[in-house]
C-alpha cells in the first residue's frame, strides 16, 4: 500500500508557513512570549489546531517572533 499522508513535526524559531494543501495542524507556543499564527496573538503555554476538514487548506503563516514554537502537520 503507498503512503496516504506525510507527518512532520518541528520546532520552530524563525518564520515559516504550513504548506498549501496540509490537512491537519498544530501549533504549540512552548517558549515565553507571544508568537503570530495566520495573523493571530497565540500566548505562550497556548495551541491552535486546524483540523481535518475533508480538503486541503491554503498556506498559514507562522511568526515566533522571539519565542519557540512546536509545530504538527500532515500533507
Amino acid at each position: 500500500m503507498d503512503v496516504l499522508a506525510t507527518i512532520t513535526e518541528i520546532e520552530i524559531t524563525a518564520a515559516t508557513e504550513i504548506p498549501i494543501g496540509f490537512l491537519f495542524a498544530s501549533v504549540k507556543n512552548i517558549g515565553n512570549s507571544p508568537a503570530l499564527v495566520n495573523g493571530v496573538s497565540l500566548s505562550y503555554g497556548e495551541a491552535k489546531s486546524y483540523p481535518f476538514v475533508g480538503k486541503g487548506y491554503t498556506t498559514v503563516a507562522i511568526d515566533p517572533q522571539d519565542t519557540t514554537l512546536q509545530l504538527m502537520y500532515i500533507v
